[in-house]
C-alpha cells in the first residue's frame, strides 16, 4: 500500500495579515482553542495553531515582506495557503507524488520529531505532508510548541460540536477543473466521488469532488461557465486573485445547537428563502430535526444515496468578501446533493448584491 493511499487532513495553513484578530476569530466565535504557538519567531514570523478534536488551524503573521504568508496576504488576503496532509511516510509520499508529476516546494526533512515534504497544489495552495515519529506529540509540528489549554478557551471549546474537517470547496479558473481533477488522481490517487452542474438564472457552473482513498480528504472543485454570465464563481476568482479555497466546512454532530451557539458568539450565516423550507416535507422526509427548527436557523437539508446531510454557510468577515466557512451535519450522506448546491449558489448571490449596496 503507497504511502498517498492513507492520507489525512492533518492541519489547515491560513496566511493572515493580523495574528491576534485571526486568533480571536477561531477562538471567541468559532469555539476553538490554542494548543501551539511558535518557539522562534525569525524575522518576527508568529504562528499560533488553534483547534478542537480533529481541526487544527494553524495561523501565521508575517513580519517579513519576504516571507511566503506576507506575499500569500498581499495578493490574496487572510486565507488557506496550505493544506497538510497526514502520511505515514512523508519522504516516501513526496517521491511517489513528484513521480507522478507533482511540484516539489520542499524536499523533506525532520525537525522537532516531525518529518514534512511539500509539493504545489491549486493555485499558491501548498500540500505538505506530514509525519511524525515514535513518540512525538499528535499536535506537534516543526517550530511550534504545544501549550497547556487555556482554561477559558477550552470553556468555550467543551460548548461546541465542532470535530473535523468535512471538506473544501475550491473556486477555480474556467479551464481548470478537468486538469485539477486529473491532478488529485494521477498524483494523489484521490477518487472523483461527485459531479455536479448548476444553473441559476443566466449564470452556470461545474463541480466536482474528489476524495482520498482513506475518504479523509474531500475537495468539491468548482469553475464557472464562460458561456454564460458571470457569477458568484467570477467574482471569488477576480477578488481573491486567482483560484483558492472559498470556504472550510466544519462537522458537528448536532447541527441545531452549534448553529444556536454560533449565533450567540457572534457568527453570523447566509439567510435562506423561505419558500425553500415549504418545500422540504414534498423533498424528503427528515431523519433529525424539525422543519421549523432548520427555518428558524436557516439550514439546508438534502440527501443523497446514503442520507441525509444538513449544512449552513456563515457570512464572509473577509475584507474581499471571498474566504467563508461551512457547518455541517451528516446522517449517512456520504457526497452532497444538488439540491443544497443550488441553494448555497442563490444565497452567496444575495449576500453579494446586498454587500455591493452597502459598499
Amino acid at each position: 500500500m503507497s504511502a498517498l493511499d492513507i492520507l489525512g487532513v492533518d492541519h489547515v495553513e491560513l496566511a493572515v495579515a493580523d495574528l491576534n484578530v485571526a486568533t480571536e476569530l477561531f477562538v471567541d466565535r468559532y469555539g476553538l482553542g490554542v494548543y501551539a504557538r511558535s518557539t522562534e519567531t525569525p524575522d518576527g514570523v508568529r504562528t499560533v495553531a488553534v483547534g478542537r478534536q480533529g481541526i487544527r488551524l494553524v495561523l501565521t503573521e508575517a513580519g517579513d515582506a519576504d516571507h511566503p504568508a506576507a506575499a500569500y496576504v498581499e495578493r490574496h488576503g487572510d486565507g488557506v495557503s496550505g493544506i497538510a496532509l497526514s502520511t505515514p511516510d512523508a519522504e516516501a509520499a513526496f517521491t511517489e507524488a513528484v513521480r507522478r508529476g507533482a511540484r516539489p516546494v520542499a524536499a523533506p526533512t525532520t525537525r522537532d520529531g516531525v518529518v514534512t515534504a511539500s509539493i504545489g497544489g491549486f493555485g499558491d495552495v501548498v500540500h505538505t505532508f506530514v509525519q511524525r515519529l515514535p513518540g512525538a506529540d499528535e499536535r506537534a509540528l516543526p517550530g511550534l510548541s504545544v501549550v497547556e489549554e487555556d482554561p477559558v478557551t477550552g470553556g468555550r471549546r467543551s460548548a461546541l460540536g465542532l470535530h473535523t474537517v468535512d471538506h473544501f470547496a475550491v473556486c477555480l479558473e474556467a479551464g481548470q477543473l478537468i486538469p485539477t481533477v486529473e491532478f488529485y488522481r494521477t498524483v494523489l490517487g484521490f477518487d472523483m466521488v461527485f459531479t455536479e452542474r448548476i444553473v441559476v438564472g443566466r449564470q452556470a457552473m461545474d463541480s466536482m469532488v474528489v476524495q482520498s482513498r482513506s475518504g479523509s480528504v474531500t475537495l468539491t472543485l468548482i469553475e464557472p461557465d464562460l458561456s454564460r454570465e458571470p457569477g458568484q464563481i467570477d467574482q471569488f476568482i477576480k477578488d481573491h486573485g486567482g483560484a483558492g479555497v472559498q470556504h472550510i466546512a466544519f462537522a458537528t454532530d448536532d447541527i441545531v445547537r452549534d448553529v444556536s451557539r454560533l449565533g450567540a458568539n457572534g457568527v453570523g450565516f447566509l439567510r435562506t428563502p423561505g419558500a425553500y423550507y415549504d418545500l422540504v416535507p414534498e423533498r424528503l422526509a427528515l431523519l433529525r430535526h424539525s422543519v421549523d427548527g432548520l427555518r428558524e436557523l436557516n439550514i439546508l437539508v438534502d440527501q443523497d444515496q446514503d442520507g441525509q446531510l444538513l449544512q449552513i454557510f456563515t457570512r464572509s468577515v473577509h475584507p474581499r468578501g471571498t474566504l467563508f466557512f461551512e457547518v455541517i451535519e451528516r446522517l449517512g450522506a456520504r457526497t452532497f446533493g444538488s439540491g443544497n448546491i443550488k441553494a448555497l449558489y442563490t444565497a452567496v448571490e444575495l449576500e453579494q448584491a446586498r454587500n455591493e449596496a452597502t459598499r
